[in-house]
């Protein structure tokens, strides 16, 4: 049974500057993250653009990526819809091409209560045999739910086994969930932004960008080891370029940059409507990487 824990980087999707996938930087940045000690990889998140993506290119990046992991560590496959039956459909899709979790938002387009958001997810836990993450992000899906909802979904539904909390205040969100005594794990997300105080509420992993994982590593492994004040000081290091990453719409350009920076990728391009950042903004990223 595989223990879904540590840092689970969401995998950027790289593109030639024509928009077509750029495979080679892809599976370069697998490699990459595999050599950075990631203990699971997201792919079709939001910092991968997912939301650009059409269903062959899915398909075909998770077949290439799972033969290239080869099942080294996990991964864990969006597939949220805006209508049951296609969240249901893309999911056994990922299941049977190799996802071990998927990852899924509620429907966000036409917003359902409770009730439709139960069925939701019964519907895809029903059609599966793998886990399930919910993505609790409202900052994205504009789709609040609230601790006693989450708990009961892990409480009633057989594949609900994760929870990714990304609504702020996510740490008193931690302590809500787990004092409920729901049989869940928690993640969080938000590019690391609360990941201190959520691991010490019990988070058991962390689900950045993919171009910090080397820090998120070693910062993941301090805190299980008791590290604190190690972790207080690589977080602190840290802070400056996850707080310029959490600017909404530029995040994803800026971490492309710095995996390019580095030799990981070809290209820095992005898919519309992803924003790119500006000259300036270039020379501002390049600086917080020489103080890294």
């Amino acid at each position: 049974m595989i223990s879904y824990q540590g840092v689970y980087p969401i995998l950027n999707t790289t593109f030639h500057p024509d928009g077509s996938i750029d495979l080679d930087s892809q599976l370069n940045l697998v490699d990459y993250l595999l050599e950075s000690g990631a203990h699971g990889l997201g792919l079709f998140g939001n910092a991968s653009e997912g939301y650009t993506l059409d269903g062959d290119e899915r398909r075909d990046l998770l077949i290439a990526i799972a033969k290239r992991v080869g099942g080294r560590v996990p991964l864990v496959v969006s597939t949220g819809a805006t209508g049951t039956e296609i969240a249901v459909r893309a999911s056994k899709l990922a299941q049977d091409l190799g996802a071990n979790m998927l990852m899924v938002l509620p429907p966000y387009f036409l917003k359902p209560g409770a009730d439709g958001i139960l069925q939701y997810f019964e519907a895809i836990s029903k059609a599966v045999h793998i886990p399930i993450m919910v993505q609790d992000a409202p900052l994205m899906s504009q789709v609040p739910m609230p601790a006693p909802l989450l708990s009961r979904m892990a409480k009633e539904i057989e594949q609900v086994q994760l929870i990714k909390v990304e609504a702020p205040p996510t740490a008193p969100k931690f302590t809500q969930i787990l004092d409920s005594r729901a049989p869940v794990t928690l993640f969080g997300g938000l590019n690391g932004n609360f990941q201190i105080e959520e691991h010490a509420r019990g988070s058991r992993g962390v689900m950045p960008g993919s171009d910090l994982i080397p820090q998120f590593v070693e910062l993941w492994n301090h805190q299980e080891a008791g590290r604190t004040e190690e972790a207080w000081a690589l977080f602190t290091h840290m802070l400056p370029l996850i707080r310029f990453e959490l600017q909404p719409g530029l995040g994803v350009s800026a971490m492309k940059h710095n995996l390019q920076a580095r030799g990981v990728i070809a290209h820095t391009t992005v898919r519309r409507p992803t924003s790119e950042i500006d000259a300036l903004a270039v020379k501002e990223l390049a600086i917080l990487r020489e103080r890294l």
